[in-house]
């Protein structure tokens, strides 16, 4: 129940920020965004320019780019991690819709600037929750959990096009705008959390077999077993796991250790490099 609610929680501090970022500086600014809601941004103005009026607002837009990316989510990652991406993704879109769109600024640095650094903010901040906030984040995690492989690219093409887009449609100078934008709300998310950072956990438990059955049944990472160690001021004997995980799984993790084993004794070094085979596996 607590999982559940910190990850609604997480969802509704995304729909808010992202909708402060998108209505308060991206469109008034001419700013676009990364991913999905850049492309939500480009889709409803262009259906705007083509028919002369607004009847495609961002936040309709936002949601249906995604509902092909939610089916695909589903039938190739996982009900849980669709579950939440679908809740994300909605309360986006309902904070978009009915927040306005205010100009609290003309400058388009200002606000391209401001605006990357809220939307950062809340992408980061829905990530080190565990949920996704949808868009090329789908098609990334269903390609590496059926391949093993990434596809950094993808997110570079995405974006490519968006603010190419964005030049075309009100003036090269915004592309470049957008660039600032998009590495600004890089570099914040990056400062909140960052999905491939890896954790070395050290787990000393009296109940190896089952902890080891539940982390490969989540993870699907492999566990090294220290056998016969002896606790300094008990002197009874334990079992010591050594796994690695990535910071987007901790909060999986630390809901497997406070269900099958509260009692085990956990040990966590961050920035670990790893040489050799690591797979991530989300669901």
């Amino acid at each position: 129940m607590e999982k559940l609610v910190n990850k609604f929680s997480a969802a509704v501090v995304y729909g808010v920020f992202s909708s402060f970022a998108l209505n308060f500086f991206y469109q008034p600014g001419h700013v676009y965004a990364s991913g999905a809601t850049g492309v939500a941004q480009v889709v409803s103005e262009l259906v705007t320019r083509l028919v002369g009026h607004d009847i495609l607002p961002i936040s309709v837009t936002l949601f249906l780019v995604n509902v092909p990316l939610i089916m695909l989510a589903w039938r190739g990652i996982g009900k849980q991690f669709t579950v939440y991406t679908l809740i994300t993704v909605f309360m986006s879109s309902v904070f978009i819709h009915f927040i306005p769109v205010t100009s609290l600024t003309n400058d388009p640095v200002i606000n391209a600037v401001f605006g990357g650094a809220i939307m950062g903010f809340g992408v980061g901040n829905a990530m080190k929750a565990g949920i996704s906030s949808g868009g090329t984040d789908i098609v990334s995690l269903y390609v590496r959990k059926k391949t093993g492989r990434t596809v950094g690219t993808l997110s570079f093409i995405v974006n490519g096009i968006v603010v190419f887009v964005a030049g075309i449609l009100f003036g090269w100078e915004y592309m470049l705008y957008s660039i600032i934008a998009i590495f600004v709300s890089s570099r914040v998310q990056d400062a909140i959390f960052t999905r491939q950072k890896r954790l070395q956990v050290m787990i000393v438990t009296q109940n190896p077999d089952l902890l080891m059955h539940k982390l490969f049944e989540r993870f699907n990472h492999g566990v090294t077993i220290l056998n016969n160690t002896e606790g300094g001021y008990t002197h009874e004997k334990r079992t010591v796991l050594l796994t690695v995980i990535t910071m987007y799984e901790y909060q999986d993790f630390k809901s497997i250790i406070g269900r099958y084993d509260p009692k085990a004794f956990v040990s966590i070094s961050e920035n670990v490099r790893v040489l050799g085979n690591f797979t991530e596996v989300s669901d």
